[in-house]
């Protein structure tokens, strides 16, 4: 194995390699691990009754997965990572905006997860604190990580296979368990929980749009964009739905899995098998948190990279995945609570920063220039896409700020719509008003320079060789 060569960079025809159907395993293994069952948990932990818990669950993924998806056929055809393309929106500067939110995001994404891995390892092994298991096991994550792309496709493809096994084992004892009566009455409907509960389960898919495309970026030019789509959605889908419903399952059976999700897995397949699942879950954080880490670096070198053009060696490679893990870790060691209610909040504060970008990169790409960038515009800071793409930021700031009175973050603020409604619904906002801003202001600014027409142009020529 060799470290990969490339970080943010354009990645030639001669480089590619794989297959759209390696991204089920990316996507699949991902998702099948502790952190999303504490997030199906939380559907319970509103107020809902199992079958709308599980309702939420399946809904808010099979939408949640259709973004993350189309995000990701962006790859084979760009042929860069995800955020360093959104420079064609926000500008080669202005994209460091969105960019310093990822990075905070996926530290944090890297710290949670990797918190739920070392209680695995101290609930295994309780001679190992919790504070040196996570270190041990953030070291794994940044090895791992530093290899990059090609390992990190060839641990989740075994991962997946691995995982599939434990968690129908896991899955089978779960479902033994004794529910509460009217678990799964279908009058116990209760409309703020429910949408609480969607807001999150749909957003957890989401939150991969900033570097789904990293994952498939490798991918032969000509590779299908519906194989593309099709492969992510059901890896994705499959992945976060199983791992939620086991959470929704397991919560309702009994509020101590809350408290002690790694103990409770292991109590309940039995002593002969817990072993097995303690390594599962370890594994699971290990395939998860590289995924989160090489984002973080991704973020780190696409934010610095127009002040110094840095040529990334494995070495600087190393030190500045060294540097995220050590962030992610020390947050880890001092920040320990109440997982649960860490997740729920996280989730939430996820998609008011997200969703909104998710959207204009969508608009932008798929409605305005269908896939038309310059690859050496997007890496020069005086290229036509401009340091600052003030209609691009200006669309986004409005709409995070216009998400203000449908936010509901418990014990930080509520607002009026959601106190009306008992639920956050500004998802839905995040999703529909950047859109519409940003396709009818960037639409007139294209027009206006002359660009939207040689896109059409562009886009009618390709037609007719195809």
């Amino acid at each position: 194995m060799k470290v990969e060569q490339r970080s943010i960079d354009y990645v030639p025809d001669s480089e590619r390699h794989g297959k759209a159907r390696d991204l089920f395993n990316i996507w699949f293994s991902g998702n099948m691990q502790l952190t999303p069952v504490i997030t199906g948990a939380v559907a319970i932990s509103l107020g809902l009754n199992v079958f709308w818990a599980l309702t939420a669950v399946i809904l808010g993924n099979l939408i949640g997965g259709l973004f993350m998806a189309t995000h990701s056929a962006q790859g084979p055809k760009l042929g860069i990572p995800q955020m360093i393309q959104s420079r064609a929106q926000f500008g080669v500067i202005g994209a460091i905006l969105p960019l310093i939110l990822v990075m905070v995001m996926y530290i944090g994404s890297v710290y949670y997860s990797g918190l739920l891995g070392a209680q695995a390892i101290h609930s295994a092994i309780p001679g190992i604190p919790v504070w040196l298991a996570m270190i041990v096991l953030n070291g794994v994550t940044l090895i791992v990580t530093t290899y990059g792309y090609d390992l990190i496709h060839k641990v989740e493809k075994y991962f997946a296979i691995v995982f599939a096994i434990v968690f129908i084992v896991i899955t089978v004892e779960a479902f033994r368990l004794p529910l509460p009566a009217h678990s799964w009455s279908v009058s116990s409907f209760k409309a703020g929980p429910f949408l609480m509960a969607l807001s999150v389960c749909t957003t957890w898919l989401l939150t991969y749009a900033p570097y789904v495309a990293d994952y498939s970026r490798y991918l032969p030019r000509n590779t299908s964009s519906r194989a593309t789509f099709g492969w992510t959605y059901a890896g994705g889908v499959l992945g976060t739905s199983w791992t939620m419903a086991l959470g929704v399952i397991l919560i309702a059976s009994s509020p101590k899995f809350g408290t002690d999700p790694t103990g409770f897995l292991a109590n309940m397949v039995g002593h002969s098998l817990a072993p097995i699942i303690y390594i599962v879950i370890v594994m699971g954080i290990l395939g998860v948190n590289v995924l989160n880490l090489y984002c973080a670096f991704m973020a780190t070198v696409t934010s610095i990279e127009p002040f110094t053009k840095i040529k990334v060696t494995p070495t600087k490679r190393f030190s500045i995945l060294a540097i995220c893990t050590i962030i992610a870790t020390w947050l880890g060691i001092v920040g320990q609570g109440d997982l649960v209610a860490i997740m729920n909040d996280f989730m939430l504060l996820l998609q008011y920063i997200m969703v909104p970008w998710s959207a204009i990169n969508l608009v932008d790409y798929y409605l305005l220039r269908r896939g038309n960038y310059s690859i050496k515009d997007i890496f020069d800071v005086n290229g036509k896409y401009g340091k600052f793409n003030w209609t691009c930021i200006g669309a986004y700031l409005i709409s995070i700020v216009a998400q203000t009175p449908f936010m509901n973050v418990e014990g930080i603020y509520q607002g009026p719509v959601a106190k009306a409604l008992g639920a956050d619904i500004s998802w839905t906002v995040a999703l529909i008003l950047p859109a519409i801003i940003y396709y009818y202001a960037m639409k007139a600014k294209l027009t206006a320079t002359g660009e939207l027409q040689e896109i059409k142009r562009t886009h009618a020529a390709k037609a007719v060789n195809e």
